[in-house]
């Protein structure tokens, strides 16, 4: 096959769910309420933040990344999927199946960069809290920020400018949406180097994340046990319950999700769901959780219904 016809416009074929007679419009509208729901909770998050001063501290603005990344994570997949389940056109074009992947891939290096540095510091809070406000200053908080943001993007792009050298020769897309291991499956030259750098990244992203994520953790833990303040204790028990959860929701479906592309027994159905997980779950539970174990956040949303109410 010509491999010039792979060009910037050439079109992709993805890999549908096959739903029964009848069920693509429950399922449609079940996909959009879980969408808005998700969207809302973000955004209400995040104007929250915005707009109470009393969370503007250095945890609340590191936090403001979390809801940021759950937007693109959840935008950049599920909308498609559920415009191809209605329309049953199930084709992309290449830009956007790269894009689409890309994003992806940003939203799961996001989540676990992001939640190292909440859990450092909630760390530093904790475990410092008389040189927190002198440690944690808002040249500081701007350096984990752009850290956060710059590390991810330099290892996603690392890892899919590698694709531009290999040549494609195949279009279909077996998922519902594009990410990395599904392109590369298009590629007919040797996919050896990419498979390297695409596991040495997320190893990368793991041992960080991980190391940064146990060592705050037990640092939190010896204070407790050495802290006679109850209030202290159930302070940070609240604040650090909250992003265990998440982790460990998104590591078990992630780990399945990375491990089943390289295992040829698992279905591709069981596979395209789990994948499918990373990018819902997370983005509906995040705002949820964080807002029912944050007293200020959860404080704050009270205090601004009950004004509402009022008026």
């Amino acid at each position: 096959m010509d491999n010039k016809s792979f060009g910037f416009s050439y079109e992709l074929s993805l890999n549908p769910f096959v739903i029964p007679a009848g069920g693509k419009y429950p399922i449609f509208f079940f996909g959009i309420a879980i969408y808005f729901l998700a969207i809302f909770c973000n955004l209400t998050l995040l104007t929250v933040i915005i707009l109470k001063r009393n969370l503007h501290k250095p945890m609340y603005f590191i936090q403001f990344s979390l809801p940021l990344n759950d937007l693109i994570g959840i935008t950049a997949m599920l909308p498609k999927v559920l415009s191809d389940i209605v329309t049953e056109t199930n084709t992309i074009y290449y830009p956007l199946c790269v894009l689409q992947a890309f994003l992806l891939h940003m939203y799961g290096g996001g989540i676990l960069f992001i939640l190292a540095a909440m859990s450092f510091d909630r760390y530093a809070a904790i475990c410092m809290p008389l040189r927190y406000s002198s440690f944690m200053t808002p040249r500081v908080v701007v350096f984990i920020i752009s850290l956060v943001w710059g590390v991810d993007f330099i290892l996603i792009v690392s890892l899919f400018s590698l694709q531009t050298r290999l040549p494609r020769c195949k279009s279909v897309i077996m998922n519902v949406f594009c990410d990395n291991p599904s392109l590369l499956k298009l590629t007919c030259g040797n996919t050896t180097l990419n498979n390297i750098i695409g596991l040495f990244n997320t190893a990368v992203m793991q041992a960080v994340s991980v190391s940064i994520q146990a060592f705050s953790y037990v640092k939190i833990l010896i204070t407790c046990v050495v802290t006679r303040r109850s209030e202290a204790k159930m302070k940070a028990i609240n604040t650090c319950v909250a992003q265990l959860l998440i982790l460990i929701i998104f590591e078990i479906v992630g780990t399945f999700t990375i491990l089943s592309h390289r295992f040829k027994n698992v279905s591709s159905d069981l596979q395209k769901i789990m994948g499918m997980l990373i990018f819902l779950v997370p983005p509906l539970l995040n705002p949820i959780v964080y807002g029912l174990y944050t007293s200020e956040i959860r404080n704050t949303l009270l205090g601004f219904l009950k004004n509402r109410v009022s008026l």
